[in-house]
Formats: structure tokens, C-alpha cells, sequence
């Protein structure tokens, strides 16, 4: 068994944020700081989302503020072409679908680090553990992406970032809130900036008695039910840092990390699911990136180099009908990367760039076996960009990845954006193939269940759409199709118990579509309506798709000090898969509509009192077929800023 130990340098935020201010004077008051942010752009690098032919949403700190939830999640719901389905209550696991594609699909960047478990049955993050406290934007890139981003950015990439515009000096933000559930969450962010660099640092943490995931006669186990069972609990303390110095006029450093460690209950799966109470997984992460910018030719030949390392230590404990059960599973994963940039003209530019990844996987105890695999992919990608008149910019782009087990594989990927003059009406569109490479569970899983054989995923994905301004960019709308169909589908055969390749393509269209409005200095509107069809070779659609899935947003400002932040979503039409095999069959799952609305009053200029409802029409609802989801919810919270 490979046993792991990671020597990590671990800098205290002061003496991070002293280092900037060392290297570089402040700035004059009022004066903006701009040296960029490890954000994801469908380019790879900042860019003018006008002159972007892929479709990205952003979810800005002042979005995140609005509405002080606790989670990631709460905020990707709302995205157009996003779903997210959790069987029960917070911190149990999370399914989340990007345009009919679940998150097996989707590469997860946070601050540039990959955080998605190589140890988990397929490569994927595990989003229920993603706090929002510090996180400043979150960048949703949707379509095929594997041209740029590698093996799983099949459906799209999220960027996560915590280092965002920062105002010159030296900043402390603390937030403390308290609950229904038994929910205590809390933290603390310290950031500054000099005209050199800039840093934050946070910690925040959260605990919940939670629900129990189980139902109770069709009903959540909450307060209010007599019968309740024992409720699973869930704690998380996250710790973050990011941070950018310019060490000259040509080079500069940057540097981020990530720990998260929680602990979740969590019931017995079936149909239905039933209460357990021994029942619990911890999960200790450990990321970590560093690397370096360095432009020459006057800045014209713009150059990136980074290394990241990501470390998972999973434990799962139980005791239930089928007797105890333990099982640890170690992960890493080891990349360096490296992008280039060269303007060669003032239309065109090449992008370029190589990286190299290691996955390993130690698992201890699973059913009676230890097993301990690996992996290794490599890639090399260019990308054209042009601007052949004005307003018209396109892209093209081709990468070649080879993997140690299966050997080389090649993707494209072309977009192109188009402003009309004077109309605040841009055309965008992107078409491009993907793949997805085997896990190191579905290679080498114990019992025969792994296939050594199993080749990568294949995919084809487009989209076009029209996005219009109108009042001054006041109004923004924008209606997109979309269309991914995957071939040589993984999954698992109860027939055989193993891991086969399906024949067959899977295929998945539809239609987004959204609308923001700066309706008056004290009002703020936001509108998303999404249509997925989902079609598997069988006939089948894919399970936890929501063919309607709606959601609106208000912001209402009614006096200088005062403002209310209110949502909808509501979800129409989505099955369950029930079973397994031949035995298998859709239940569909009821529609539901969820309100939620938050109060806000700033006594002073830095500090803020405020209460925030869930859930309020109590709406009986399912995401998964069987568990349990919370009833109407109220939290009461304060956060200071000096």
C-alpha cells in the first residue's frame, strides 16, 4: 500500500499580506489595483466576455452577498443549464448537472487547483463540502471544453475563486449565523492589497444537526414531525489563501491553498432508504498550487508556469443489516502546467500550452481488499484567436492528450462572437469534442468489477444563441440551444458486475435562457428558464434531469440603509431511476417551488444585521427518490467589515 506524506510550507495570512506591502508602496486613495485573478474564462486567460464565443455565467461577490447562503451549491442552482440534486439534508452527497451532463463531466478549478476526487467511483468533485464564505466569483464556462481544459471538461468547467478585486490596505471581514437544525456557521477573511500584489485569507466553519435523510411515512424528519429519526449531522471548517506579488515590471508569483475537513452522517440507500445511526464518512483535503508569470517582448510573449498538488484522505464507517463495514481511501493528484501567449499581430493572437498529471489511489479495507492504483495523462494544446474586423472574434483550437493506459486522443474546439454595430446584439457560438478517460475505479475496482479494457468517452457538443442589450445595457437577455451527445457511455452492468462500455449514443439538447434588469437604482430583476431533453440508448432519459427548470431573483432596495433579496425555483417534470439492471424503472418525482428571501440592515457603513427564510412555502419535496430534503427554514445573521 502507498501511503502518502505531504510537506506543506504554511504561511500565517499576516505575514503573507506583509510581504506585499514590502514589495511595493500603497497606492494613493481611490486609486484602482488590477494585476488580474486566477478565474476560469473561455480562453484560459482574462478576456472581454463580449468578444466570447462560448457560453459563461459569473456569480460575483456582490451576487454572493445578496443572499449570505452557506454553500456553493445554493449558488450554481440558479445558473441556467445547472442542476443540483442532494439526497437529503447539508453535506450529503451532491449530483451536479451541467446541460444534462452530470459532474463526472465537469472540471472543478478552485483558485486554478483541480479538486475533483481521484478515488471516488468515477474523477468528480464532492460539491456538498464547498463553503461559500471568501469565495468572491464563481465562473460557470459551459460546453465542450476538453480542447483546454483536458480529460471531464466535457460538459463545462466551474472556476471558484477567492481573490477578487480587493481596495488598497489591509482588510478584516468576520460573519457569525445561527439557525433552524441546530445550524452555527461562521468565519473570517483577512485581505489586502498594494500596488504590487494583493492576498485574502479566510477560515470559516459550519455545523448543522441537519434532517435525517431518511423519510418518515413520505414526510422530511424535521422538528415539526413526531416521528423524526435521528438526524445526520454535518460539520465543515474550511481554510483558504490566495495570493499574487509582481516582483518586476515582467514577473510575478502567485500562490493558493485549500483545506477542508468534514464529517457528515449520512442513511442506508435503497427504495426506501432507511435511518441508520452508525452511519458516518470524514474527509480531510489538502490542495495546494504555486507558479509563476513572466512576459517578454514588452509584454506581447505572455508566459505561465504552475505546479498544484491535491491530497483526499476519505474515511466511511457503518453498521447495518449487511454488518460493520470500514473502508479508507487515500487520494493525490500531482500536475504541472504550463500556457503561453503571443500577440502576432494586433488581430491575432497564439495560445499554447502542455501539462502533465499524476492520479493515485489507495484504498484500504473496501469489502475485505486493499488496492492501490495510478495513472498518468499528458496533453499539449494550441489555440488561434482572431479578430479578423471589428467585432467579429473567433477561435481554434486542438489538443492531443496520451494516457498510460489507452494511449493518445485528440479534441477541437471552435467558437466565434459577433457584436452587431450599434444594435447591443451579439451572435456567439461553439462547437467542439470532448472525452472523458476511465476512472481508476472503473479500470481497476476489486471482484472483477474494474475494466482494464474500458476506453475513454467520446463527445460532440455545440451551442448558439443571441444575447441583446437594451436601456443603456440596463437589460441584458440572452436564449441559447444546446446540444451534447456522448458515445461509448461507462457504466455499470449488473448483468455481468462490471464496468462496460454501453453502445450507442447519448444525447442531450435544450434550451436556455436568461434576463437581467436594472429595473431602478432600488431594484435589481434576474430571470433563468432552462429545457434539457435527455434521451440513452435504450429510450431512457438520464435520471435527475429536470425537463423545466426556472429561477428568479429580486433585489429590493426600500430605504438607504435597508435591502430584500428574494428567489423562486421551481423544477417541472423530472424522474428518479429506480432499481438496477433489467429491473430498473423511472419514478417520476413531484414538482416543487422553492422561495427564499433574505432582509439586510446596515446600522453603519461596515457592519450588517439580517435574516434569511428557506424553503418558505414548506414545500414536500424530493431531489432524490426516497430522501429527505428540510422544511421552512429561518437563519439570523451579522458580519462586520474594518
Amino acid at each position: 500500500m502507498r501511503i502518502y506524506k505531504t510537506s506543506v510550507l504554511v504561511l500565517t495570512a499576516h505575514s503573507a499580506l506583509a510581504a506585499i506591502f514590502l514589495a511595493g508602496s500603497a497606492p494613493a486613495a481611490g486609486q484602482e489595483i488590477d494585476i488580474g485573478e486566477i478565474v476560469v474564462t473561455p480562453n484560459r486567460a482574462p478576456g472581454d466576455k463580449a468578444k466570447t464565443g462560448s457560453k459563461v455565467e459569473k456569480i460575483t461577490k456582490e451576487d454572493i452577498e445578496k443572499q449570505k447562503k452557506p454553500t456553493v451549491l445554493d449558488y450554481l442552482t440558479l445558473v441556467p443549464g445547472v442542476h443540483v440534486a442532494s439526497p437529503g439534508g447539508t453535506g450529503q452527497e451532491a449530483s451536479v448537472s451541467v446541460r444534462g451532463a452530470d459532474k463526472k463531466y465537469v472540471k472543478t478549478l478552485f483558485n486554478g487547483i483541480d479538486i475533483s476526487d481521484p478515488t471516488s467511483t468515477q474523477v468528480q468533485t464532492s460539491y456538498q463540502h464547498l463553503l461559500s464564505g471568501g469565495v468572491t466569483a464563481i465562473e460557470v464556462l459551459k460546453g465542450s471544453q476538453s480542447t483546454l481544459y483536458g480529460s471531464d471538461a466535457v460538459a463545462g468547467v466551474i472556476g471558484i475563486s477567492t481573490l477578487g478585486d480587493i481596495e488598497p490596505g489591509v482588510h478584516h471581514d468576520v460573519m457569525v449565523e445561527g439557525g433552524s437544525f441546530g445550524t452555527v456557521r461562521g468565519g473570517y477573511t483577512l485581505s489586502g492589497a498594494s500596488d504590487t500584489g494583493k492576498a485574502a485569507a479566510s477560515i470559516f466553519g459550519l455545523s448543522t444537526d441537519g434532517i435525517s435523510s431518511a423519510l418518515v411515512n413520505g414526510s422530511p424528519s424535521v422538528d415539526s414531525n413526531p416521528n423524526a429519526l435521528e438526524r445526520d449531522a454535518y460539520r465543515n471548517v474550511t481554510a483558504t489563501f490566495a495570493g499574487e506579488q509582481k516582483l518586476s515590471e515582467q514577473f510575478s508569483v502567485f500562490g493558493s491553498a485549500l483545506f477542508i475537513n468534514s464529517s457528515a452522517d449520512y442513511d442506508d440507500s435503497g427504495n426506501p432508504p432507511t435511518d441508520n445511526t452508525n452511519n458516518v464518512t470524514r474527509s480531510t483535503q489538502k490542495a495546494g498550487r504555486v507558479g509563476f508569470n513572466l512576459d517578454l517582448m514588452e509584454g506581447r510573449f505572455r508566459n505561465t508556469v504552475s505546479a498544484q498538488i491535491f491530497d483526499i484522505d476519505r474515511d466511511l464507517e457503518s453498521v447495518s443489516a449487511f454488518g460493520p463495514f470500514s473502508a479508507t481511501y487515500l487520494g493525490r493528484r500531482n500536475k504541472v502546467d504550463y500556457q503561453g501567449a503571443y500577440d502576432a499581430t494586433d488581430w491575432a493572437t497564439v495560445q499554447f500550452g502542455a501539462d502533465y498529471e499524476q492520479q493515485f489511489a489507495d484504498v484500504t479495507d473496501n469489502f475485505g481488499t486493499n488496492t492501490s492504483d495510478d495513472m498518468s495523462i499528458a496533453g499539449a494544446w494550441g489555440q488561434l484567436v482572431v479578430e479578423p474586423i471589428d467585432n467579429l472574434t473567433l477561435t481554434a483550437a486542438y489538443r492531443h492528450d496520451e494516457h498510460n493506459e489507452f494511449g493518445g486522443y485528440g479534441t477541437y474546439r471552435f467558437s466565434g462572437a459577433y457584436l452587431l454595430p450599434g444594435s447591443g446584439t451579439k451572435f456567439h457560438a461553439s462547437v467542439g469534442t470532448g472525452f472523458r478517460a476511465p476512472s481508476l475505479y472503473e479500470l481497476y475496482a476489486p471482484f472483477g468489477t474494474g475494466n482494464p479494457d474500458l476506453q475513454p468517452e467520446e463527445s460532440l457538443g455545440f451551442d448558439i444563441g443571441v444575447e441583446q442589450r437594451f436601456l443603456d445595457d440596463r437589460l441584458v437577455a440572452d436564449v441559447t440551444y444546446f446540444q451534447l451527445d456522448t458515445d461509448n457511455l461507462i457504466d455499470y452492468d449488473f448483468s455481468t458486475f462490471r464496468y462496460v462500455q454501453v453502445p450507442g449514443v447519448t444525447h442531450r439538447n435544450g434550451v436556455e435562457a436568461s434576463l437581467t434588469w436594472a429595473a431602478a437604482t432600488w431594484l435589481d430583476l434576474g430571470a433563468a428558464y432552462t429545457y434539457t431533453h435527455t434521451r440513452q440508448p435504450n429510450g431512457q432519459p438520464r435520471p435527475r434531469i429536470p425537463e423545466h427548470d426556472i429561477g428568479l431573483t429580486a433585489t429590493v432596495r426600500p430605504a438607504e440603509k435597508w435591502s430584500i433579496t428574494a428567489t423562486a425555483h421551481g423544477v417541472v417534470n423530472v424522474t428518479d431511476r429506480v432499481g438496477s439492471g433489467g429491473s430498473a424503472f423511472d419514478v417520476k418525482l413531484k414538482d416543487y417551488l422553492l422561495i427564499d428571501a433574505r432582509i439586510a440592515y446596515k446600522p453603519t457603513e461596515t457592519t450588517e444585521v439580517y435574516l434569511r427564510g428557506e424553503n418558505l412555502l414548506n414545500q414536500n419535496y424530493q431531489l432524490v427518490r426516497g430522501f429527505g430534503t428540510p422544511g421552512a427554514a429561518v437563519y439570523a445573521g451579522f458580519k462586520a467589515t474594518f
